[in-house]
């Protein structure tokens, strides 16, 4: 969830919010039905030239034992084997907009740009310029476009670029619910899935801590084009979304991945399960942790041994629902994030080989009502790139300071 977003919308702001939807696309369809007679391109951007692309990686190394390829952006890190790229955000901590370039977002911009047939797009918030201006290029050229997003934070947003996808009649459907469309995917030519817990947003690129995960599988493409469907085609939101996900357990170049979608399925279960499986370590990033039985299993886990450290975006992380101070007061070595932003990872790194990440933020609301991913893949390479990212971020993390324990 971005910084300023609240969990639940109130019904009076639904309903104003909602008449506003329906003026702008009144206004929208006239501007359009105006633009087509005169010729005018009411995108605000030349067909016939691509969005702007920003600078390759730098300082890109091999590892040869591992096959693994890692790399810098000016303003991020990345490294891909096989089937698989992650990209992790590294914000600076400036608040100064023209600071932000060569971001993960340059790596997706190359990938829109790519694009022969189909970008599907779930997208939570959405307001970054160059990758709206990639998707309109696409359009332009043929490519289908077609975009699913929570009406609050994404379609109505007042720094969204949403309503530009719908002024050069690019489909958009937003939820229309109270809860959350929280999904943050992007499924191109039905060959590669990004996920993760990076919004298309300014704020998660360049202030946000953040991951992205890129799997090429046909498998993985399958389950998360169910999920468009149900969400884009058959109009099905949250505990209305049936769980038909075709094979959410599978195997990739040998690598077991299993793929959730909240709230049909049992993604609470699934991640106690996979703490409790825990046998050395179990490390974590997160925006929200206020589920006390992920907690609870990662005391249990502690009093056998295991190695637990975690840490919490610092917002709300000492409110009586956090379960910062439990894990805490009960000795587990439980940090605040530093980055006077956010750290928006929603990430589990269990025995140096699991990794947990996603959408989901560990929160009652996203068992229960609003729409999230979860991906469990047990790759021991990928598992390295979630710790450097971990060891980054527990680097310039600390104590805390407001706690008290009984």
């Amino acid at each position: 969830m971005s910084q300023s977003t609240s969990d639940q919308k109130p019904r009076w702001l639904k309903i104003v919010q909602g008449i506003g939807t329906v003026l702008a696309a009144i206004a929208l369809a006239i501007a359009a039905i105006l633009a087509g007679a005169l010729g005018i391109d009411v995108s605000g951007n030349t067909p016939e030239t691509p969005a702007t692309v920003q600078p390759l990686p730098t300082q890109v190394v091999t590892i040869p034992n591992r096959g693994v390829r890692e790399y810098t952006l000016p303003q991020g890190f990345g490294a891909e084997k096989g089937f698989w790229n992650v990209l992790f955000t590294a914000p600076t901590g400036d608040s100064r907009t023209s600071t932000y370039s060569g971001g993960i977002e340059t790596q997706l911009v190359t990938a829109i740009n790519t694009a022969q047939r189909t970008l599907d797009i779930v997208a939570y918030e959405f307001n970054l310029v160059d990758v709206t201006q990639a998707l309109l290029a696409a359009h332009q050229r043929g490519v289908q476009v077609r975009v699913v997003t929570d009406d609050d934070a994404g379609f109505d947003a007042p720094t969204g670029t949403l309503r530009q996808l719908v002024e050069a009649r690019i489909p958009v459907v937003i939820d229309g619910r109270r809860a959350l469309m929280h999904d943050k995917f992007i499924i191109i030519d039905s060959l590669t899935v990004w996920t993760g817990s990076w919004n298309y947003t300014v704020n998660d690129t360049y202030r946000n801590n953040n991951n992205a995960l890129i799997l090429r599988s046909q498998a993985a493409v399958q389950n998360y084009q169910a999920e468009f469907d149900e969400m884009f085609t058959s109009r099905l939101f949250g505990p209305s979304s049936p769980s038909q996900t075709p094979r959410p357990d599978f195997t990739q170049d040998g690598v077991s991945i299993l793929t959730y979608f909240a709230p049909e399925d049992d993604v609470l279960d699934a991640l106690v399960d996979t703490v409790s499986r825990a046998q050395h370590s179990i490390k974590f990033m997160v925006f929200s942790f206020t589920v006390d039985p992920i907690g609870q299993a990662m005391i249990a886990r502690a009093g056998a041994g295991v190695n637990v450290q975690g840490i919490f975006e610092t917002t709300g992380s000492e409110t009586q629902f956090s379960e910062l101070r439990m894990l805490f007061c009960a000795g587990l070595d439980a940090r605040q994030d530093g980055n006077p932003y956010r750290l928006h990872h929603k990430v589990f790194i269990i025995d140096d080989e699991v990794v947990v990440t996603g959408s989901f933020n560990i929160s009652q609301n996203a068992v229960e009502s609003n729409d999230e991913n979860l991906v469990i893949i047990t790759d021991r390479d990928l598992a390295a790139e979630y710790l450097r990212e971990f060891d980054r971020r527990w680097a310039e993390s600390r104590l805390p300071q407001g706690l008290v324990c009984n």
